[in-house]
Parts: structure tokens; C-alpha cells; sequence
């Protein structure tokens, strides 16, 4: 996902790149950013086996991957391409947002990404969800979809956040070769949003205290 504001980076990040005005652009499209997220967790692939993934023809799944390559994106793996077929892969692990004046010169482009982004992610959800019944047991019982509501302030929830990500990275990240895992692991999708609801009515006063 995205980070906002003038705070430290996730260490989740040593392998991100960091969006500009032409790269929030690129991805302000949802399947491109199905595209760059299909590339980074399963590897390099070619346009036809994306459509396929993504639904779309494979005319369109070029015409994304060739504006994510102008971006900086993805590139052609020429190790595995031919003169009929050409694979392409991920050039980054992850994305990274860090720029609040891009955000507010960019306001379209920003809002099209972030949702983008949640689409992408209730889409998984979802997937996830529809599964749930022929899972093995033992990741039926790790699942969890959760939510807690507390009142921080901004600097509680930059704290929390922080908290958050120091925990996560304990843990070993997914790769398509995935190196070192045993046997009877599979990738997990870990989700944070920390969103703040600044529309919701204030405590009573009775409360307050």
C-alpha cells in the first residue's frame, strides 16, 4: 500500500519505489495496478496469461503493461522472451506514496490510485473468502478479518502504525521464488489501514469526561 506524510518509510520498503506526479499517473488505473501486483507475487509473465488472470484480452493487458514500462514498472524479461512472445517482470517489491504536495497537486490521479489500491485489496478479500470452505483446516483456523475502534491522535497513530510494521517485519516476506520457506508455507496477505473517520459525530460531553 501507500504511505502519507513526512515520517519514516516502512522497512518493508528497501525494494520500493517511490511514486513522482508520472508514476502516481501510470498507476491511477486498477488494472494496472492488478498488473504490477500479479508480476511482484507470482513472477514474470506475458500479457496473454495476464488477460487471463485479469479477464481482459490480451490486446489491452499490453497496451497496460506497455504504459507501466514508460512509468518505470515493469520491463521485458529478455532472458525468457522470443521473437513471439514476450515476458515481463516486476522492477520493485512494493510501492511506496511519500509525498503529501504530489498528493495535493495530484488529487485525481492520487484518489484513482488509492482506490485502485482498495479494490485490489477487497477483491483478494473476497477471493479469500470464497475459498474459506475447501481450505485446510489449520488455515481456516488462522484466518482473521478483525477491526477495533480506538480515538489517537495523528502522532498515537503514526505510533501505532510504526508499532505495527515492526511486528510484520519480523516475519518472512513472500517472493515468487519463495527462498527459505518450509514445505507448508503459503503466501498470507497482511492488510493494514489505519483510517482515520474525521466525519464521525463527536462524543457527548458526558462521555467526554
Amino acid at each position: 500500500m501507500s504511505d502519507h506524510g513526512d515520517i519514516p518509510r516502512s522497512p518493508l520498503t528497501e525494494d520500493a519505489v517511490v511514486l513522482d506526479a508520472k508514476g502516481l499517473r501510470a498507476l491511477a488505473h486498477p488494472v494496472r495496478v492488478q498488473v504490477v501486483g500479479l508480476l511482484r507475487k507470482h513472477g514474470p509473465s506475458t500479457a496473454t496469461r495476464l488477460a487471463e488472470l485479469l479477464n481482459i484480452n490480451s490486446g489491452a493487458a499490453s497496451y497496460h503493461l506497455r504504459r507501466l514500462a514508460a512509468a518505470g514498472f515493469v520491463q521485458e524479461d529478455t532472458a525468457r522472451g522470443n521473437a513471439r512472445e514476450r515476458w515481463w517482470r516486476a522492477v520493485h517489491r512494493s510501492t511506496f506514496l511519500d509525498d503529501l504536495d504530489l498528493a495535493e497537486r495530484e488529487p485525481e490521479a492520487t484518489v484513482a490510485y488509492l482506490q485502485s489500491v482498495a479494490a485490489t485489496y477487497t477483491m483478494r478479500t473476497q477471493r479469500t473468502i470464497n475459498e474459506l470452505q475447501t481450505m485446510p483446516r489449520a488455515w481456516r483456523a488462522a484466518c482473521d478479518m478483525s477491526d477495533w475502534a480506538l480515538r489517537l491522535t495523528p502522532q498515537e497513530a503514526t505510533a501505532l502504525r510504526e508499532e505495527l510494521w515492526a511486528v510484520i517485519t519480523r516475519h518472512r516476506r513472500d517472493t515468487p521464488e519463495a527462498a527459505g520457506a518450509p514445505a507448508d508455507a503459503e503466501r498470507v496477505s497482511v492488510i493494514v489501514q489505519i483510517l482515520p473517520e474525521l466525519d464521525a459525530p463527536a462524543a457527548p460531553e458526558d462521555d467526554a469526561r
